[in-house]
């Protein structure tokens, strides 16, 4: 049996990344904000249903709230980034709280968000290259309207009265 060199090398180099030690504590970090990564995801949790709460109170989202949620979003992205080894630099409590960008803006409502997606889809139609577009979109829905309407009465005939 030879001695292979390459194998020498491999053994050698297998052997020094299992006894460094950063590695070892590079994994004590890694469970670290694995635990804090799941606190984290309660805490989003907290905010979101607290911030929905205020938006059915008071019709507005509380900025401080949404602020919150944005910088643990930004930490969550930064704790899995260091996770996956993306980065090796340690969020916090090891660096600074990441920056948040404060958002002032309104809190657009379910209905408002219907009238709005149904005025871009129109918008969007209009614009296409195909002129009948919107008719066609419209003869769909028709279609699909009488349909259901057809399926209803065949379900339920009216009754004879005779």
């Amino acid at each position: 049996m030879t001695d292979d060199p390459n194998n020498k090398t491999a053994d050698k180099a297998l052997k020094t990344n299992l006894l460094n030690a950063d590695n070892w504590i590079r994994l004590l970090y890694m469970l670290l904000f694995g635990l804090l990564l799941t606190i984290a995801r309660m805490v989003i949790w907290v905010v979101a249903i607290v911030q929905f709460l205020f938006v059915l109170i008071s019709g507005e989202d509380n900025t401080n709230l949404r602020n919150l949620g944005q910088g643990v979003t930004r930490w969550v992205s930064q704790a899995l980034l260091f996770l996956t080894f993306n980065s090796d630099e340690k969020p916090f409590p090891f660096s600074d709280w990441p920056d948040t960008e404060l958002v002032e803006g309104e809190v657009i409502l379910a209905g408002d968000a219907d009238e709005q997606t149904t005025a871009e889809l129109e918008q969007s139609a209009k614009s296409s290259t195909t002129p009948n577009a919107v008719q066609n979109a419209e003869a769909a829905s028709n279609d699909e309207r009488n349909e259901d309407s057809t399926d209803s009465n065949t379900e339920n005939p009216p009754k004879d009265r005779s």
